[in-house]
């Protein structure tokens, strides 16, 4: 009888633990569905803005990313330490359309009429056709602090890749600035606070020809910022020099 009874009570202990596993399953399902639902959630909005053959504003210039460009523009002239100007097309430029460029601009070149060098690396692209590239000059210009990029310089005469086009296609209809006292015109973008800008103006000799510009301004910022704070304990340092002198 004990027998008969304890096995009684097995049977149904283990349909008790039946009945729980499959109430649970709804529960689990949901929690796997949960789970998918969250993998499957769109990635946030890119914040990188600007790119020019991968690089973009938080990209850090190493000797990979400077040899993979010279795979694609071919080999580069490199220039430590040089002025910074950032006024395009003709001089005044920036400070009648973009004065937030122009007072950057300002920053850089202080004091006025005297070259003002720059802790910066500038590679300089001249024979990019070469590699079936349609530019003829490419500037590419870090800072030599945090070797993050913060100017960017494409020229080319004619535009056979439909480059304009792609530009609209990727970051929607530009602002159009006519220069009408310069017979050409200019396009530009704003994201993520850096500034893209496309001109069309004829050169010196009347031959028309395109210039694609990217200014980082959030970097632009870091070395002039950067360069104050060393300017400033350099100062200091001479000022304590010279006191220990005498």
């Amino acid at each position: 009888m004990h027998f008969i009874s304890l096995r009684n009570l097995l049977h149904k202990t283990a349909l008790l633990w039946i009945a729980l596993i499959f109430s649970s399953l709804p529960f689990l399902v949901s929690c796997s569905d949960n789970h998918e639902s969250a993998d499957e959630s769109p990635s946030p909005t890119d914040t990188s803005g600007f790119t020019f053959f991968d690089l973009e504003k938080t990209t850090k210039l190493t000797e990979g990313v400077r040899g993979d460009l010279n795979s694609k523009l071919g080999h580069d002239a490199i220039e430590r330490r040089s002025i910074l100007n950032l006024d395009i097309n003709y001089r005044g430029f920036i400070s009648s359309y973009f004065p937030e460029l122009e007072a950057l601009n300002q920053k850089l070149n202080f004091p006025p009429r005297e070259r003002v060098e720059h802790n910066t690396v500038k590679l300089m692209y001249r024979y990019a056709q070469k590699k079936n590239v349609p530019f003829n000059l490419v500037e590419l210009i870090f800072s030599d602090y945090t070797k993050t990029p913060i100017l960017f310089k494409i020229n080319f005469k004619a535009d056979e890749a439909n480059t304009v086009e792609t530009l609209k296609e990727k970051y929607g209809q530009p602002e159009i600035i006519d220069l009408n006292e310069r017979n050409g015109k200019s396009m530009f973008w704003k994201k993520n606070g850096d500034y893209l800008i496309v001109s069309h103006i004829p050169d010196r000799f009347g031959k028309y020809e395109y210039q694609i510009v990217i200014y980082y301004i959030g970097n632009l910022k870091q070395l002039i910022d950067t360069e104050s704070k060393e300017k400033e304990a350099k100062e200091q340092q001479r000022a304590k020099t010279g006191k220990k002198a005498f």
